[in-house]
């Protein structure tokens, strides 16, 4: 049984972890009965917290209120946090930086020692890589975020790969984050069909468009489905491989942005990319430093075998 004061702290934890709460979860979790519990929810809305029951049910939320109550955090939620903010200093999201070590700074102001040994201890030992390329804007993913929450048309300008800028009207689905880049998954109203845009090339027009409802999504792994529309389906040339490596080892090399791969066995996996280029597909699977077997597109077939026949020559 917890004492009032650590139960009111436990309660508060618990609502800020999901949504919503019946009473009856509410109680067994803490031990208490569920007259106990609207009488700790009623503390807490007298504290401020603004804690919403659902009509006719025995649910209970924590809503926005005018001020951001105080988070209650686990251990292991704090470090994650901390690692999170310190790794967004030099993340793919563009002006965080600056906004991320004020949050740092203010979480780690109320740390225990304990903990801000561990998070120093992990980063002392880690090496960012340094950054390049483009960078999405926060309010842009904000706004792309609303729009698939609230199931919001999105209109917004696009500049394509080729440099053209075109206006899409999209049923905007998910955001998916690719290690460096930020991609919207959305259904195109104009071609009727699904699609996979940069947010970096995009900027939102105001105000979203009517309502929409949500569409079963192109595949279940959105994941998946991504990396295959940006590394693959957007290309002149589709090229499959079999690499002579299982699958994770060749994961260490390929990044999902550049190609999927498909497990066979334990010795083989297959490897799907594009290119607008044969050279530089050749070049590419050529250089991984794997032995492999390739079957498709014809074209990419005959200009590796030219390819390997102008090689061998040159060593004559």
């Amino acid at each position: 049984m917890w004492e009032t004061p650590a139960r009111l702290l436990r309660l508060l934890s618990l609502l800020q972890t999901r949504r919503d709460w019946s009473g009856a979860e509410l109680a067994e979790r803490l031990e208490i009965t569920p007259r106990t519990v609207r009488r700790d929810i009623e503390r807490l809305r007298a504290l401020g917290y603004p804690v919403l029951a659902s009509a006719g049910t025995a649910g209970y939320r924590l809503s926005a209120g005018a001020d951001v109550p105080p988070l209650l955090l686990d251990d292991d939620e704090a470090v994650a946090i901390a690692m999170g903010l310190r790794t967004a200093t030099g993340g793919s999201i563009t002006g965080i930086e600056e906004t991320s070590v004020r949050a740092l700074a203010k979480l780690e102001q109320i740390l225990p020692s304990r903990l801000r040994h561990r998070i120093n201890a992990l980063q002392s030992v880690t090496v960012p890589v340094a950054h390049s390329g483009p960078t999405a804007d926060p309010n842009t993913l904000t706004a792309i975020a609303v729009a698939c929450r609230d199931s919001h048309r999105l209109r917004f300008d696009y500049r394509t790969h080729e440099g053209t800028k075109v206006t899409r009207t999209t049923e905007p689905h998910r955001l998916v984050h690719a290690g460096r880049r930020w991609y919207l998954v959305g259904w195109d109203v104009d071609r009727q069909d699904w699609r996979t845009y940069r947010v970096d090339r995009l900027e939102p027009r105001t105000p979203t468009g009517p309502r929409f409802t949500p569409r079963t999504p192109p595949e279940p792994d959105l994941s998946g489905y991504t990396s295959r529309s940006i590394s693959t389906s957007a290309y002149r040339y589709q090229a499959r491989f079999t690499m002579h490596v299982d699958a994770e080892t060749a994961a260490e090399r390929i990044s999902p942005t550049t190609g999927t791969l498909e497990p066979i066995d334990d010795h083989t996996c297959t490897l799907r990319t594009g290119s607008n280029s044969l050279d530089e597909l050749a070049i590419h699977v050529t250089t991984m430093g794997f032995d492999f077997e390739v079957h498709e597109p014809p074209e990419l077939v005959t200009h590796i075998r030219t390819l390997a026949a102008r090689l061998a020559a040159a060593t004559k």
